[in-house]
């Protein structure tokens, strides 16, 4: 077999992570102590022997000529959170004495795939994942590779180790603000469906209107690109629907902002005949015309920690996930009055 045979094919054979079975192959005494035990360890060399098992030369590189060089992988430097989470990645790696590069996916799948290989040919020690899919599909050979990496803003299905603000909480957050203010017909402006910031701060706001016995019908919840566009889209088709919301909460401040340009349009006032609010608290959000009451999410502290896992990864250590806790800030865009119009 030898070429063909990969870390993960070994990993999967002994019911293993791959990560222990590449430090086993790949990494210093210390990190192979650290990964395994040592009946583990002979299991993992005798298979690798068996199967003709032959190291990358690319990947084995990595490990003992280090570039201290990390690439970084985003939909879109030009969004502001990216933008933000991106400088806490490169604040804590300068003082770290790394250097980091960035490059833009568009959140298309073969595009990822393609970064990834364009980024590894680079020589990095690692990566940080911005860009991530619930499926994982497109990291399938950076998990062959054995290069370190490590996910942050969103999460997968598989398991990767992560580094995301709490957004279920975020999302209850925010259904305990309108509940509080007595909205019962409410609409989610919910994001793309295979991303886990939309997934989730959906599933915390809809699962605390459940708990309250008001169950969002799937009418309520509209799926839109995380842009002022989608946005104004979904809210759009929310409010000329028969059963028009008195609130509405949109998972990013994006999309909440273009939800203010479909309640202009349609000659309702945010803060008065319509409740909003958005997720992540960017700077202009406190600014706007109507302030907009917002999920505060710990931007920068994202990319900081994140940048902190990815080198206790290099180090040989086992990555840890992180939910860094959000916060409501509440402004005039959810001020609404709440009258008879929105019984049910």
């Amino acid at each position: 077999m030898g070429d063909s045979v990969t870390l993960q094919e070994i990993a999967e054979r002994l019911g293993l992570h791959v990560s222990t079975v590449s430090r086993v192959l790949h990494g210093s005494p210390d990190a192979r102590r650290r990964a395994a035990s040592a009946r583990t360890a002979r299991r993992v060399e005798e298979l690798a022997t068996e199967l003709g098992y032959r190291p990358n030369p690319h990947a084995t590189s990595l490990r003992t000529r280090r570039s201290r060089l990390i690439g970084v992988l985003f939909p879109r430097l030009s969004e502001v959170v990216v933008a933000t989470i991106y400088e806490g990645i490169e604040e804590e790696a300068t003082a770290r004495g790394f250097s980091t590069f960035v490059t833009n996916t568009h959140d298309e799948p073969a595009t990822q795939r393609e970064r990834i290989e364009m980024v590894l040919a680079r020589r990095v020690d690692g990566l940080i994942i911005g860009d991530a899919h619930l499926d994982g599909a497109a990291l399938a050979g950076l998990e062959r590779s054995g290069t370190p990496f490590v996910l942050v803003n969103r999460r997968t299905e598989r398991g990767h180790p992560a580094v995301v603000c709490d957004d279920h909480l975020g999302g209850r957050l925010v259904a305990e603000h309108f509940l509080g203010l007595g909205h019962r017909r409410v609409g989610v402006i919910a994001g793309e469906p295979f991303a886990s910031t939309g997934t989730d701060r959906t599933a915390g706001f809809a699962g605390r209107y459940r708990e309250a016995g008001l169950p969002l019908p799937p009418e309520a919840v509209r799926a839109c690109g995380f842009d002022t566009a989608g946005g104004r889209r979904a809210a759009t088709e929310l409010l000329r629907s028969a059963r028009r919301p008195t609130a509405l909460f949109a998972v990013n401040d994006l999309a909440a902002i273009g939800a203010m340009g479909a309640a202009r349009d349609l000659g309702l006032r945010v803060g008065a005949d319509l409740a909003l609010a958005g997720f992540n608290d960017v700077p202009v959000a406190a600014e706007l015309p109507v302030p907009l009451t917002s999920v505060h999410s710990p931007m920068k502290d994202l990319g900081r920690t994140a940048l902190r896992e990815l080198l206790r990864h290099l180090s040989g250590d086992t990555p840890a996930p992180h939910r860094l806790l959000p916060r409501l800030m509440i402004r005039a865009s959810s001020g609404a009055a709440v009258g008879p119009a929105i019984d049910p």
